[in-house]
């Protein structure tokens, strides 16, 4: 397999104490494409918030514990933003240290969002995302997702300027649908031992 010279990466839940560090790469992943609003800026920030409602997860080296990348998704039953309907799963704020990039971790973070949709039964993953992060537009097509243009709308900010939020989405296939990682059942628990950097 491609990358087998590289450490493995395991995706797991935060803990508690690694608040600050998820802070600091994912406002960095983000800030690194675009420009960040002041809300937006502190949506991107509040993962202790978002942890206490949904779940924060981290794609970590499995040699060493460097934190690598990372990934909401609301807890089972929930969702986080207006693109999701019944039966689907979203995710929101998935991001990639600048130092771990080019080593397959987005990959690994979207397809670890589509096996815990798979364990919860639902039959679609969906995400909003901005015109400006065209690499992760890339990223979504190559997994698969397409666009939905009937959950797009335009996004107005504070200064009557705005921009068209895009959808995509992805079904979970029967395919998708084979032996996978089971639930966590305690804060910290592994969704799945993943597979190898790329």
């Amino acid at each position: 397999m491609p990358g087998t010279d590289r450490a493995p990466v395991r995706v797991r839940l935060m803990h508690d104490d690694e608040t600050e560090v998820v802070v600091d790469l994912v406002l960095a992943a983000y800030a690194g494409d675009f420009e960040l609003a002041d809300g937006y800026r502190a949506d991107i920030t509040a993962v202790a918030e978002r942890a206490a409602r949904h779940e924060v997860w981290v794609a970590v080296d499995a040699v060493d514990g460097t934190l690598l990348g990372t990934v909401s998704t609301p807890r089972a039953g929930g969702t986080m933003s207006p693109v999701a309907r019944g039966g689907e799963l979203d995710f929101r704020f998935l991001g990639v240290a600048h130092a771990a990039r080019r080593r397959g971790i987005g990959e690994i973070l979207v397809e670890h969002v589509v096996a815990l949709a798979r364990q919860r039964g639902l039959g679609r993953v969906v995400l909003n995302t901005g015109p400006d992060m065209v690499a992760a537009h890339r990223l979504y097509e190559r997994l698969g997702f397409v666009r939905l243009h009937e959950r797009e709308y335009r996004f107005e900010r504070a200064d009557g300027s705005g921009f068209l939020m895009m959808g995509y989405g992805r079904d979970v296939t029967d395919e998708d649908r084979g032996d996978g990682a089971s639930e966590p059942t305690a804060p910290g628990a592994a969704l799945s031992a993943a597979s190898c950097a790329r």
